[in-house]
């Protein structure tokens, strides 16, 4: 890059506009290209398929938002966003039982993703430094194996083709880029690429919350235990900014999903628990079910090649894709806008700044990629074509270790509190094999396993429940 001042993001989702706010901190001006017409307010759009299930921004993601965008989470706060402490506001049934309700270590936020987008999406092109181009066709990349100038472009609605120069691109697109295919019109060599397919399948519900139970009810999830060998099937409700409960149920390949309104309850009694089934069995719904099958862990490796041309990056979905139920993804596009920034101020217009960039970025979805690629591994049909060795070798010795920590975590707080750092991507994944925590593994006081759900009877009242309901946490 020499004397950048024209930057162009492909996608005005979450990681796009994540992208271009910090590139605008940075270049004289910025165009963010889009296929959508993005909505001026909190509702779905076409491009973003998964919008219409539960989402949540780890603490880790919401400290780069708020130091990117000061003041953006007290706003998003203040707008209805539940903020969830971890584990205090959540009642989870892990794969291993009842997670005991700890002091809060790390929080969430929990709010819907149009919501989230729009709020964010204001706030960036509010600054005025930012082109909006909308409804345009992304045709293919403009430069060669050594340097990309620009993108050429088709108006989808005039069919007009038009060539945009710039100085750095970035492919923000999600994870139906075709970054493959544009690179290889430039005659670079081909991405190396992993791929962990669990089948997982989403089907989403939106019921109206009984009376308090949006601000003074936990979290709630159940979750599948990979141990039984068998088909996954998970449920979560979450509160949402407008007093709404979100509840999506999920599933690996081979155990089936509700696409029926009539079928969605009945499948929340087949899970580990009835906490799910209950809840909403008291609740009124507010729309159908929506239903998604993407959700497989993808990662390319652009780090990888010999050759890359200068002037391009790729960041967030288009570059490593994860289960979305592991709520990593925002985060992880956020992280990946931290680096942006950090390597944009270190290198500025030096030779090789691009690969450098790509390098910071590209080590900041490491952590996300393993502990969603790990655990999906351990399921029933899972289908994987990867040559990661942390997937590919060791895979019993590391599923003991995996399941020990797991028993450890739900029952000892300071195990937990380590293990929280690690998960909301506040501390690295390397923190589990340190000589301390393997220390607290051993020392730690371990209190005894719950057999119901850690419920209150104040909060159990909120939602007509009684602890008899509750009781026989099945698979603990």
């Amino acid at each position: 890059m020499t004397e950048p001042k024209h930057g162009i993001v492909l996608g005005g989702g979450w990681a796009g506009m994540l992208a271009a706010h910090v590139l605008a901190r940075h270049l004289e001006r910025v165009t963010v290209v889009e296929r959508d017409v993005l909505p001026d307010g909190p509702r779905h759009r076409k491009g973003s398929p998964q919008g219409r299930h539960v989402h949540v921004l780890w603490s880790s993601g919401a400290r780069i938002v708020d130091t990117l965008l000061p003041g953006m989470i007290d706003q998003l706060l203040d707008a209805g966003a539940r903020r969830i402490g971890f584990h205090q506001d959540l009642v989870t049934l892990t794969s291993h039982g009842w997670q005991h309700r700890f002091p809060p270590r790390q929080y969430a936020l929990m709010c819907t993703r149009p919501f989230l987008d729009w709020k964010v999406r204001d706030r960036v092109l509010a600054t005025g430094r930012i082109a909006l181009r909308q409804r345009a066709e992304i045709l293919d990349l403009v430069g060669d194996a050594k340097r990309v100038t620009g993108l050429r472009v088709r108006d989808m609605d005039t069919g007009a083709q038009e060539t945009l120069a710039a100085d750095l691109v970035i492919d923000a697109s999600g994870r139906g880029s075709r970054l493959r295919h544009w690179l290889s019109a430039l005659e670079v060599p081909p991405l190396e690429e992993d791929i962990v397919d669990a089948g997982i399948a989403y089907a989403t519900r939106v019921y109206q919350a009984p009376p308090g139970a949006a601000a003074g009810f936990p979290a709630v999830n159940v979750a599948a235990d990979h141990r039984l060998r068998e088909p996954g099937r998970f449920g979560v409700v979450y509160p949402q900014e407008d007093g709404t409960w979100m509840v999506t149920l999920s599933c690996t390949r081979g155990a089936g999903l509700p696409a029926h309104d009539d079928d969605f309850l009945p499948y929340a009694r087949t899970l580990r628990h009835p906490l799910v089934a209950d809840l909403i069995d008291l609740a009124k719904p507010l729309t159908s079910v929506a239903v998604s099958r993407v959700g497989a862990n993808r990662r390319l490796y652009p780090e990888r090649l010999d050759i890359w041309p200068e002037g391009l990056l790729v960041l967030g979905d288009a570059l490593a894709a994860f289960n979305p139920i592991y709520g990593h993804g925002m985060s992880s596009a956020a992280r990946a806008a931290a680096a942006l920034d950090t390597e944009l101020q270190r290198s500025g217009t030096d030779a090789g700044a691009t690969r450098r960039a790509q390098q910071a970025i590209s080590a900041t979805v490491d952590d996300p990629w393993i502990m969603a690629a790990s655990k999906d591994v351990e399921y029933v049909n899972c289908r994987m074509s990867a040559t990661d060795p942390r997937l590919t070798g060791g895979a019993v010795t590391r599923q003991r270790f995996s399941d020990l920590i797991s028993d450890r975590s739900i029952r000892s707080s300071a195990v937990c509190d380590v293990v929280t750092d690690v998960i909301s991507l506040t501390a690295p994944q390397s923190e589990l094999a340190s000589s301390g925590f393997l220390s607290l593994m051993h020392k730690d006081r371990v209190l005894p396993e719950l057999t119901e759900p850690p419920l209150t009877a104040e909060e159990l009242a909120l939602v007509n429940l009684t602890p008899r309901s509750t009781v026989s946490a099945g698979g603990s």
